[in-house]
Parts: structure tokens; sequence; C-alpha cells
């Protein structure tokens, strides 16, 4: 059976900031691309929306337009019926007769005009939403021209960048592979705290280099000693001696 080889705090300490300069020189990489790859994301949300109402408003004009068609039809079966009813009305018996023909022809007549008022109503409405659907469209087009701009830019710094970025990912896959399990958990978890992403830092001039919290000389002897991993009280981060970072360099 294969030994698995003990690793002494030292060599912990080693690769737990090899993996943080190198992730140190990828989180650099994601300051200059800025708040861009977000920004473009929110943008293609917010025009994905704008075709969603833009399409939607479509659908109610022409659903409107149906309706329209609906009423002029409904005219024309009304204005049939009454020039029916008024040829029947030369051939009436009676007044009782007359008035019936009459009373369809007024109810008819009614709903020629009560047609008349719900196309107009809905013409008013089509033109309402024609304005809502041209603002749609420029907004559309000005968001998609904020949209290619940034999506540019960030293009441009990517390609810039994406040599160095991938050589970075690299070797940050190949440290992780040689950092304590445990502590690669804890490394990670500390990262995500800290919007600098330093998990690991060295104590300079008496104080941890990521919150500035004195440290005590008996603390810092313990530190230098590598006999095991200590971290800040304040900030919870992993504490190394200048030396040791500073004898680490990224490729």
């Amino acid at each position: 059976m294969a030994q698995v080889k003990e690793f002494s705090v030292e060599e912990k300490l080693t690769a737990l900031v090899t993996l943080q300069k190198i992730e140190s020189k990828l989180d650099e990489i994601k300051v200059l691309k800025g708040e861009l790859p977000m920004e473009v994301a929110d943008l293609e949300d917010e025009i994905q929306g704008l075709h969603s109402r833009q399409l939607r408003i479509e659908e109610e004009i022409n659903g409107v337009t149906d309706f329209i068609e609906q009423r002029k039809e409904a005219i024309k079966e009304a204005q049939a019926l009454i020039k029916k009813y008024e040829k029947q009305s030369s051939n009436v018996k009676n007044n009782r007769e007359f008035e019936a023909i009459n009373k369809e022809v007024e109810m008819q007549q009614l709903e020629v005009k009560l047609a008349e008022k719900h196309i107009k109503d809905a013409t008013e409405e089509i033109a309402e939403k024609a304005v809502a659907l041209e603002k749609a469209k420029k907004n559309i087009a000005v968001k998609e021209g904020v949209l290619a701009t940034k999506k540019g830019e960030l293009e441009k710094i990517i390609a810039a960048n994406e040599k160095e970025e991938k050589h970075y990912n690299k070797l940050a896959a190949d440290a992780k592979q040689h950092v304590d399990p445990r502590l690669l958990v804890s490394y990670e978890k500390i990262r995500t705290n800290y919007r600098n992403g330093l998990a690991v830092v060295a104590v300079e001039r008496d104080a941890c280099g990521g919150c500035f919290y004195y440290i005590p000389p008996q603390k810092q002897s313990e530190i230098k000693q590598h006999k095991k991993v200590m971290v800040c009280e304040n900030c919870g981060r992993i504490l190394v001696d200048e030396e040791l970072a500073n004898n680490v360099e990224t490729k």
C-alpha cells in the first residue's frame, strides 16, 4: 500500500501563499474588466425584457385591429338588415307590423352607432399603443448601441489578457492540487468573505496584512516558527511571516 506523504506546516503554508499569489493575479485581471461583465449581462436581460414588451404591444395592436374588423363586419350586417327591414316596411299590412319593423330598424341603427363608437375608441387605443411601440423600439435601439459598445470594450480587455488569464488559471488549478484539502476549504471560504480576495496575508510592521490589526510579538514568533497554521483574531485571515511570503514567486 502506497504511503501518503505528510506535508510540514511550512510546506502547507507555502502552497497556500503560492495559490493566493496566483489568484491575486487573476483578481487583478478581473479588476481590469471592472463592472463590464455584469453591465453586459444586465443590458442583455434588459433588452430581452424590452423585446418581450415590444412583442406584447404588437400582439395587443393586432388584437385591437381584429376587433375593429369585427365591428366593421357588424356594421355591414346591421346596414344590410336595415335595408331589408326598410324594404319590408313598404309591404306592411297594419300598424303593428310597421311599428315592429321600425323597432328592428332602430335597434340595428343603435348597433351601427355602438360599433362606430367601439371602432373610434379602438382606433384611439391603437394610436396610443403605436406611440408606446415606437418608444419601445427606440429604447431597444439605444440599449443595443450601449451593449455593442460595452461588449466591444470587454472583448478588447479579454483579448489583451486572455493568454495571461489562461496561464494563471492553469497555475491556480495546479497549485490547488498541492494544498491540504481542509486548508483549501478554509482558504476558499475566507476568500469569498473579502472583496479583495485576500485569505492569506503576511504580517507587516507588526500588523495583519489584511485588516492591519496589531499582532503581538509572541504570536509573530509562533508564526515564524511554522509549527501550526495561525489566523488573525480580528479578520480570520491565515497569517504568514514576511520572509515566507517573499520567498514565493509566481511565474
